[in-house]
């Protein structure tokens, strides 16, 4: 197809594709979904090779939300029996973080729901950070707090932290049917403010919420715009108790193409597959590996993900492996602009000092606050065949164990 070499040329040399070409990869037939899988498979190995980087979710604090994202379980209003618990104290969050990377993690994000740290969450955290850094002193931590206000980016780097995550999840055009307690444009400031701090803006979007193609194409040129350096993207589970609980428009294969749409815009950012990987992408998530180079090992915020050794077979038997502490992340060009780019702690500076600077939340989180959902780590029996289109609610699982809980994580 003339289409896919145009773009991964553009893709090699760094160019943005135009928006029509962006929608042509989301309209692409079945029949030609490997071939669209093989052409940004190119561009993502000839930035990333074929390394995986592994992050980790801490959920510090869980629910009680005041904000009212229709896509999150932990929403005001939310009826989803998810776990609830106040901020874990920095020795609690510091065992969860070793815990994935003892597992392999080589950033660790710590994310707590509410609308945007206080004064005094962001001294809390900052302990935490510290915590983490004396017993892990490789080990990237992305903080996922919500919206900033002034300073808070500062001294959050200043505590250790390597990255922020915040989301804009959808286009500026439709942020309104799904929140009205904050704007898109808040989405944006607190972006600009990591950046303008020196921290690693991560930012990235939710699919499958009732969104045009239009809209996924908006927002991830919205992204490329603000130039963070990891972009998650986000599958919906729709999770019971939420008013999204009945949106299931998602299929392998159109996830598949939008991971594609988007290491075409962003060929050289890290592409993230965060939230709802396990229940969309189902067994197709090998393939999406020659389109992203970031997963999310173990567990989400509020839901169950795969077996952490699972993801560990699925990337070697795809033939990809697991990035090292040592290796840096970003290609050569954004990590001399990042001050050694994150993963290299190359000098004092860190990560992610951005010159002239960017917000979502997932560089290191899924979702702000409405965190991944996902499979059950495991089914005692097989499920018996079901029609393609059929949604999948039982792969969705609260999570039970881990970060605020006595049992043992899943890492």
């Amino acid at each position: 197809m003339d289409l896919l070499n145009t773009l991964v040329d553009k893709g090699l040399r760094r160019e943005s594709p135009t928006r029509e070409e962006a929608l042509a990869v989301l309209a692409t037939s079945d029949d030609d979904l490997l071939d669209v899988v093989a052409a940004a498979g190119k561009v993502r190995r000839h930035w990333f090779g074929r390394r995986v980087k592994l992050n980790y979710l801490v959920n510090l604090k869980s629910g009680l939300c005041p904000e009212d994202c229709s896509y999150c379980s932990q929403r005001l209003g939310s009826k989803a029996e998810i776990l609830k618990y106040t901020w874990l104290k920095p020795d609690q969050a510091s065992a969860a973080a070793a815990a994935g990377v003892s597992g392999g993690a080589k950033r660790v994000c710590l994310v707590a729901s509410g609308r945007g740290p206080t004064d005094r969450d962001v001294h809390r955290v900052s302990d935490t950070i510290k915590a983490i850094k004396e017993q892990n002193e490789d080990v990237e931590v992305c903080a996922c707090l919500g919206l900033l206000s002034d300073g808070q980016a500062e001294r959050l780097r200043e505590a250790g932290a390597d990255a922020y995550n915040h989301n804009l999840n959808t286009s500026e055009a439709t942020y309104g049917d799904i929140t009205t307690t904050h704007t898109y444009a808040d989405r944006v400031d607190t972006v600009n403010k990591a950046h303008a701090a020196g921290l690693s803006a991560c930012s990235g979007l939710i699919a499958g919420m009732g969104e045009s193609d239009e809209d996924l194409v908006d927002v991830v040129f919205s992204l490329r715009e603000l130039d963070p350096d990891s972009v998650p993207v986000n599958f919906l589970i729709p999770m019971e108790g939420t008013p999204l609980a009945k949106e299931w428009h998602l299929t392998p294969q159109r996830c598949l193409r939008i991971l594609a749409m988007t290491r075409f815009v962003c060929p050289d950012v890290e592409v993230r597959i965060a939230g709802g990987r396990e229940v969309h992408l189902r067994t197709m998530q090998p393939l999406a590996l020659h389109l992203a180079n970031s997963i999310f090992l173990g567990d989400y915020l509020t839901s169950e993900g795969q077996a952490g050794h699972t993801d560990l077979e699925m990337i070697a038997d795809a033939g990809f492996e697991v990035e090292g502490a040592g290796e840096v992340t970003l290609p050569e060009h954004r990590a001399s602009a990042r001050g050694g780019g994150c993963g290299s702690h190359a000098d004092a500076d860190g990560c992610g000092s951005h010159a002239d600077a960017d917000g979502t939340g997932a560089g290191g989180c899924g979702s702000h606050a409405g965190g991944g959902v996902c499979a059950p780590a495991s089914a005692s029996t097989p499920a018996p065949a079901r029609p393609a289109e059929e949604p999948r609610t039982d792969l969705v699982a609260v999570r039970r164990r881990g970060a605020g809980t006595d049992l043992a994580p899943n890492a």
